[in-house]
């Protein structure tokens, strides 16, 4: 049954303006067009009312008023999404969190951080690498903050050796739909003690409850890394020969890989050349660990797998800080820089098996051919992630969302045919939630339909995302 929201009147204003400073409480027109998109832009609602909270107990008065009166909430942090999981399909209230960015607590006996939800990534890093601690996932956009990166269950480069966010949080403090305030998980390491609640908030993409504070696993920094720049004649005998790497126990931190046209889109978008772009295809490893002999061991033990054994052309070793800061700069603006190439595009973030990512990637060369249109990619070889963009160029405005639609139809079809899942590390938002229908089927959908209820009975927590 569809829910009947209340639109928000002077009533609820008011109500809003006894505890919210005017500075922070910005109404109807006043409301900045950002809030009704995200980083993409694809999907697009304005909400009523942005409230910037600045603690657990403004929101914990705000959801009792929404519980109350059936007001739609949808919270959001940097906006960096790719989905539209933090656009207010149903207007309503929007809860900006990004004034909550206090770090709480470094619980150095236990390899915690304590943090609120408006913290940036970026800023994570900073804080415990000068301590000498490691925070291990490293989604592409570090201006994201880690309410965000929890709600989706960010990835990242490092995931083939860390693992995904998930991985890395202990616990959360939540205020549910209702207003109440409940905390998943402890300080412990390990956690078997009943239903694992926390896990089903991680990933929720803010429909299930509202985070305000989270508990993030620490280790030792590793203290040296070095990557390897391999360049092969294609991409399909780059990323084939990845199985290979990973059995070599040489444990690399990342494995991504890249074409040259993705290369030049990154040098024309930054003004500044890559350290070597006249190959067809790279495939880009890193290595971390405590010492140089430990490093050193696992690079050149890679850098001989792949010059005397995978057909690699050659190996270049990504070591002065001059020529990281080529490589990881052009790699960090990818996604940036294929966007300024086109005049819009959308993607699709799909997960394969790694034995199948080859094949994948040169099913959407077919699928540029077929359909006539520009299909980018590149990704994490590593753990399958792939990052695929449709670029819609000179096409007519009026055959894109057409176009853009069966292009995506097939390109979701085929991950499900290789044992694929919708997304990686981006979520499902509102833009991918019939592909995940068509994926996980009837049963599992009944399921999250049922958690949903549970946590939420009104739908009042970013209605219309994932399964809604």
């Amino acid at each position: 049954m569809k829910t009947m929201y209340k639109k928000i009147d002077q009533k609820d204003i008011k109500f809003f303006q006894s505890f919210i400073s005017e500075d922070r409480l910005i109404i109807g027109d006043d409301i900045a067009e950002e809030y009704g998109k995200d980083e993409l832009g694809t999907v697009t609602s304005h909400p009523e009312v942005v409230i910037k909270v600045n603690n657990r107990d403004e929101i914990v008065q705000i959801m009792k008023h929404a519980n109350q009166f059936t007001i739609p909430v949808t919270v959001r942090g940097s906006g960096t999404g790719l989905v539209g999981a933090c656009v207010p399909i149903q207007g309503g209230i929007i809860l900006d969190t990004t004034k909550m960015n206090r770090i709480l607590e470094l619980d150095e006996e236990n390899m915690v951080l304590v943090v609120e939800p408006g913290v940036l990534l970026m800023d994570i890093y900073e804080f415990v690498e000068a301590r000498g601690y490691f925070y291990a996932p490293d989604p592409g956009e570090k201006s994201a903050t880690i309410g965000g990166n929890i709600s989706t269950n960010a990835g990242g480069m490092r995931a083939v050796k860390y693992g995904v966010t998930r991985d890395w949080v202990r616990a959360i403090e939540v205020v549910l739909p209702n207003g109440e305030v409940t905390e998943f998980g402890r300080k412990v390491v390990k956690d078997t003690t009943g239903y694992s609640l926390k896990n089903l908030i991680i990933g929720s993409e803010g429909t299930l409850a509202i985070i305000t504070k989270a508990y993030l696993k620490l280790i030792p920094l590793p203290t040296k890394t070095l990557s390897l720049l391999v360049p092969f004649e294609t991409l399909k005998k780059g990323i084939e020969n990845v199985p290979h790497i990973l059995q070599s126990k040489t444990d690399p931190t990342a494995i991504e890989f890249f074409g040259r046209e993705t290369i030049k889109f990154s040098e024309t978008f930054l003004g500044r050349k890559f350290p070597d772009s006249e190959n067809s295809a790279y495939i880009l490893l890193t290595f971390d660990g405590a010492t140089n002999e430990e490093i050193e061991s696992k690079y050149k033990q890679a850098a001989d797998l792949c010059l005397n054994e995978l057909g690699a052309l050659d190996v270049l070793i990504v070591d002065t800080a001059e020529r990281k800061d080529e490589v990881w700069k052009a790699r960090g603006a990818f996604l940036e820089a294929i966007k300024a190439s086109t005049t819009e595009m959308d993607e699709c973030d799909v997960v394969v098996p790694r034995a199948r990512v080859s094949e994948y990637i040169n099913f959407t060369y077919e699928l540029a051919k077929k359909y006539q249109v520009r299909i980018p990619s590149f990704g994490h070889a590593g753990d399958g992630n792939l990052h695929i963009y449709i670029c819609r160029d000179d096409l007519d405005e009026k055959k894109w969302p057409n176009l853009l639609s069966e292009v995506f139809d097939e390109m979701y079809k085929k991950a499900k045919e290789v044992g694929g899942l919708v997304s990686g590390e981006h979520g499902i938002g509102y833009a991918k939630k019939q592909y995940l229908a068509e994926i996980l089927g009837p049963v599992q959908v009944g399921l999250m339909k049922g958690i949903k209820q549970v946590f939420d009975p009104k739908n009042i927590l970013n209605p219309n995302k994932i399964i809604d």
